[in-house]
């Protein structure tokens, strides 16, 4: 039985998934015990490594910060 990689991987953990303008799914500091995903378009990258366990921090166009969960589109050209 083969599984989809891309269910085991999470993307949000590898800074080279994610650029600006794209439309990924956050958890805030403040809910981070609950796991809420707050869905938003990435302004900036605010992550200076290649990687990071819990998720790249990104700061969301409406200037929600928090750590990529989810990606939703790839609107990279």
């Amino acid at each position: 039985m083969f599984m989809n990689l891309d269910i085991i991987m999470n993307k949000g953990t590898n800074i080279a998934n994610i650029k600006e303008s794209m439309s990924v799914g956050i958890v805030l500091k403040q809910d981070q015990r609950s796991g809420k995903i707050t869905q938003g378009v990435v302004d900036r990258i605010l992550t200076k490594s290649s990687n990071h366990p819990h998720g790249i921090k990104v700061k969301l166009k409406d200037g929600q910060v928090g750590r990529v969960k989810e990606i939703y589109s790839d609107d990279r050209d």
